[in-house]
């Protein structure tokens, strides 16, 4: 008889114990699938995630621009929310406080720059992303509140870096604010109301803790509710747009599955973004506010560029004539608000625009494929006329009259009197004659293309 409980040699298999961390992986999945199973059981989320995570998104590089958005705004969020901890709104100890955290807080002017350079690819990438859709026709239905929401974006990130700017208190940043004040008190009827509403009284009064909690609260509280509902919320539940190649459909999908593909493509731009931003911030000095002081009413501002996106405003309002019109014995700013209300009608068209474009073209199809810029060509050259007048306003900032006082800052560019004037001069004849040029050329160029290259 054979003894079949014993292994040939007599030797007797002793089980081994596990290694701890083949242990620890074996209860990693467990705790994982097992708390996996409980949140489905009780919110779906498995009904939900599995569509999404197969959901497919495009694979060209332009559109990662607003995702280039998304996570400087995240950068923003974390280095404001560091630099609140030292910050004083305080109008007497505003700027000492932003002194400190520049030169004695350890990390603080890293961080004040990591969130200046932040909010400005922020900016960047909102209109770098409102000009590919603007030129590719993305706007059009069904994709009209995207855009709506989008320029709403642009325009309250414009005006969250103004306060943003002018919480240092330094010279360099109440004149500005000051040239806002007279702004506001230019406005017939309601400008001494909005001033007094703002400032509490002369300047610059109690503006500081006024724009802290704007810039702080308010504002970015806006930008929580509006960023997601554009970037993802709307995006995800619509068919994405694809680009017009060979082949394409406007009722096909292509691109790559959420996860894997696009997540690593999300966790790599993520990654650029930050290191940019960092790159910029450890190299390029911004706003030294030490060497600016705090803020002197009628010391001359420190010789220094307006920020591009600001620099239209300042760039129109020293190229307008300083027209003024007497009517009842009050004396109305006209000058003043030729530049506003060409801001205010921009926004306004802006906004609008995909409900213009379906009025003027009829078009009132869905549209899932994207325009080659030369497909729409009155739309094209319209888009580059406008940029074409915005770039001439902006150029004005650049130059500036020498100050007569020789103890004054001296600006960038400096020029005489009567060369100043024939700039300035050139400039206005520019305005009107330069956009008209850059429309007829791109209208041209690209019927030309057009006829090369048929749909």
């Amino acid at each position: 008889m054979h003894n079949r409980g014993t292994p040939t040699g007599g030797a007797v298999a002793t089980p081994t114990k596990p290694k701890r961390r083949v242990r620890l992986s074996a209860g990693s999945t467990r705790a994982a699938r097992g708390g996996a199973l409980y949140l489905d059981d009780r919110l779906g989320l498995g009904r939900w995630l599995r569509p999404n995570l197969r959901k497919l998104f495009p694979s060209h590089w332009s559109f990662l621009l607003g995702e280039l958005a998304l996570y400087s705004f995240v950068l923003i969020v974390l280095t404001g929310t560091f630099l609140t901890f030292f910050y004083q709104p305080d109008p007497d100890l505003a700027f000492a406080s932003v002194r400190e955290i520049s030169l004695d807080v350890r990390g603080g002017l890293l961080v004040r720059q990591l969130h200046h350079w932040g909010a400005t690819v922020f900016v960047l990438s909102i209109v770098a992303h409102l000009f590919r859709v603007f030129f590719t026709g993305a706007f059009r239905k069904p994709r009209e509140l995207t855009w709506t929401l989008g320029v709403l974006l642009f325009g309250l990130v414009l005006f969250e870096s103004f306060l943003g700017v002018s919480l240092t208190a330094d010279q360099l940043a109440f004149t500005g604010l000051r040239e806002a004040q007279g702004l506001l008190l230019s406005i017939p009827l309601a400008g001494t109301y909005l001033s007094r509403f703002l400032f509490d009284g002369t300047f610059p009064g109690e503006v500081v803790p006024r724009l802290f909690v704007t810039h702080v609260l308010l504002v970015p509280g806006i930008l929580l509710a509006v960023v997601p509902l554009h970037g993802l919320i709307l995006t995800w539940r619509q068919k994405h747009t694809e680009r017009r190649l060979a082949g394409s459909d406007e009722s096909k999908v292509t691109g790559g599955p959420f996860f894997p593909y696009f997540a690593v493509k999300n966790g790599a731009t993520a990654l650029f973004t930050m290191a940019a931003i960092a790159l910029l911030a450890t190299f390029v000095r911004v706003n030294p506010v030490w060497e600016h002081g705090a803020y002197q009413p009628g010391r001359p501002p420190p010789s220094a560029q307006p920020f591009w996106y600001f620099g239209v405003l300042d760039g129109g309002l020293r190229l307008t004539p300083p027209w003024e019109i007497t009517v009842g014995g009050y004396v109305l700013q006209v000058g003043l608000w030729i530049p506003m209300l060409v801001l205010a009608a921009f926004f306004l068209v802006l906004l609008c625009y995909p409900f213009i474009d379906r009025r003027l073209t009829g078009d009132r199809r869905s549209h899932h494929l994207l325009d080659r810029p030369s497909q729409a060509p009155v739309r094209t050259a319209a888009g580059v006329a406008v940029i074409t007048f915005f770039t001439v306003v902006w150029a004005a900032t650049w130059v500036s009259e020498i100050p007569p006082d020789p103890a004054a800052p001296s600006p960038l560019l400096a020029a005489p009197h009567d060369t100043y004037l024939a700039i300035v001069y050139g400039l206005r004849a520019a305005v009107f004659l330069l956009p008209p040029i850059a429309y007829a050329v791109t209208l041209a160029h690209c019927r030309r293309r057009a006829a090369r290259r048929p749909v």
